[in-house]
């Protein structure tokens, strides 16, 4: 299992934003949560397997209509819990 933390940037105030996330980690298989950053950012931490943390990126990065992603910074977490 990897663990990675997601820190994406973007107009990303629209509030289906965050239970669209949910709904495509769940999807997925993933576990985490995100959090709106009061940045205006959004972070999740993530654990699953690699190759649907890369696909959660690509889904993300497309993500809803009613937002705008700029850019995801991905950082690989060592012996990290996600909830």
């Amino acid at each position: 299992m990897a663990v990675e933390r997601f820190t994406i940037e973007g107009d990303l105030e629209a509030e289906s934003f965050l239970p669209w996330i949910v709904r495509h980690m769940q999807r997925l298989g993933l576990r985490g949560v995100p959090v709106r950053r009061a940045d205006g950012q959004v972070e999740i931490t993530l654990s699953g397997p690699a190759d649907l943390i890369d696909a959660m990126e690509l889904g993300v990065s497309l993500g809803p209509i009613d937002v705008w992603v700029e850019a995801i910074a991905r950082q690989r977490l060592e012996n990290a819990d996600v909830p």
